[in-house]
């Protein structure tokens, strides 16, 4: 189901199944819609997918977001709970 207060569904899902969390796509895609989508997003580096960094760099983000429980997750549940939060 299409979430009203996202402008570009299509970059919106596009970018969850890369692995940004609901806020960030959220938050590109709506800005992506306002503008040309060539300049949206080049202020940053490349993150890279979940499923190519280590677990200590999932565990380091988990941390840095605030997800509980994330010292006793499994790599996988690390990358769930990123793109779930």
């Amino acid at each position: 189901m299409p979430n009203s207060s996202i402008n570009d569904e299509e970059q919106y899902q596009a970018l969850r199944r890369e692995g940004e969390s609901k806020e960030k796509a959220a938050r590109i895609a709506n800005a992506s819609a306002n503008s040309s989508r060539s300049a949206t997003g080049h202020r940053g580096g490349e993150a890279g997918r979940y499923e190519e960094r280590s677990k200590q760099d999932l565990y380091e983000k988990a941390k840095q977001v605030g997800i509980e429980g994330r010292s006793s997750m499994t790599k996988r549940e690390l990358i769930d709970a990123l793109r779930n939060h």
